[in-house]
């Protein structure tokens, strides 16, 4: 409860942190895990929502987001309904990082635009994303 009271937490996140602090079967880490989740207490979609809120504030694409909660195990099915539910405009958020990081100016250089390119997909946005800021300038 204490681990749920500081920010949301993944059913396997729950599980690892748990299974570190307490000398318990993992079956019975499993069982107190599903009771939060009955008692709604811990929920991997709000989890998922709260997380692609966040990282998209800080600039992050839809890709590297899916795949950091992949790795908090969160199922590919309710990661793809928690980004149809965000509403965000992922081209729009690609051109803000890549104002916020460049400047205003567009770049005419071939080697400027594929510098700009590779940030933005190290940032998680993919290549539509990217191509959609390019014609944009």
């Amino acid at each position: 409860m204490d681990l749920l009271a500081r920010r949301e937490h993944s059913r396997l996140e729950l599980r690892n942190k748990l299974g570190k602090r307490f000398e318990v079967e993992p079956e019975a880490i499993a069982v107190e895990v599903d009771r939060l989740e009955a008692e709604g207490l811990q929920s991997d979609h709000r989890l998922a929502e709260a997380y692609i809120r966040a990282r998209s504030n800080r600039g992050h694409g839809p890709v590297k987001i899916r795949i950091e909660l992949r790795a908090k195990g969160v199922d590919d099915h309710l990661s793809a309904t928690a980004f149809a539910e965000c509403g965000i405009d992922w081209s729009a958020l690609a051109a803000t990082v890549s104002v916020r990081r460049f400047g205003e100016d567009p770049s005419t250089e071939l080697k400027e635009q594929a510098r700009r390119g590779r940030f933005l997909l190290q940032r998680g946005f993919s290549f539509d994303h990217i191509n959609q800021r390019s014609r944009e300038d």
